[in-house]
């Protein structure tokens, strides 16, 4: 099977398996901080995948998504911030846009910039598998059988995180309301 392969092909999909594994820890998370800081070593091994695939605006995308996921974190809620992401996608994208397939990272692109721009907890897994639904329809017709994996193995591991964090908030509603775990201020301790 390898020897139909070119080195640049294999180099692809073996990129592709590096990004697989770190997803599959980033997901099974339930920590947004080492989520995200999981993310981006696992988008550093995806853009390199797509750099040997050949799927430019793929690549281009998914170094954005390294740079996303860092103002993401430090800006959270910034819809300028925000808008100046999905700009900078349109612009990486309309430059090496090769074919519909491309529209395919560019949905990815801008679900998963909302998702972590404006969404905490569920809401932004949701968002974020939904990208991963798309990067998976993407690496499946680039060929890259790593990324395909990945993708829905993200889809996959996701969706059970989803239900935990579902579970956990049914478990124990306070937290999910006061995630600093502080007791809310009721009427008999207010001071007046």
């Amino acid at each position: 099977m390898l020897d139909n392969l070119s080195h640049s092909a294999i180099a692809g999909q073996f990129f592709g398996l590096v990004a697989l594994v770190i997803c599959v820890v980033a997901f099974a998370s339930k920590n947004d901080d080492r989520l995200l800081v999981l993310l981006i070593s696992a988008n550093v091994a995806f853009a390199l995948q797509f750099v040997f695939f050949e799927s430019w605006t793929a690549a281009a995308l998914t170094v954005l998504v390294i740079v996303r996921i860092v103002l993401a974190r430090r800006y959270l809620g910034s819809k300028v911030v925000m808008s100046g992401v999905l700009l900078a996608s349109g612009i990486a994208a309309a430059l090496t846009w090769q074919s519909w397939v491309d529209m395919l990272p560019m949905m990815a692109m801008v679900i998963g910039t909302v998702g972590m721009f404006l969404l905490r907890g569920i809401a932004m897994r949701v968002c974020l598998g939904l990208a991963a639904l798309a990067w998976m329809l993407n690496n499946l017709l680039i060929g890259t059988v790593g990324g395909t994996i990945a993708e829905g193995l993200i889809v996959v591991t996701n969706i059970v995180t989803i239900i935990r964090l579902m579970r956990a908030k049914r478990r124990y509603p306070d937290v999910f309301e006061n995630p600093e775990g502080l007791a809310p201020i009721t009427k008999n301790d207010h001071p007046i």
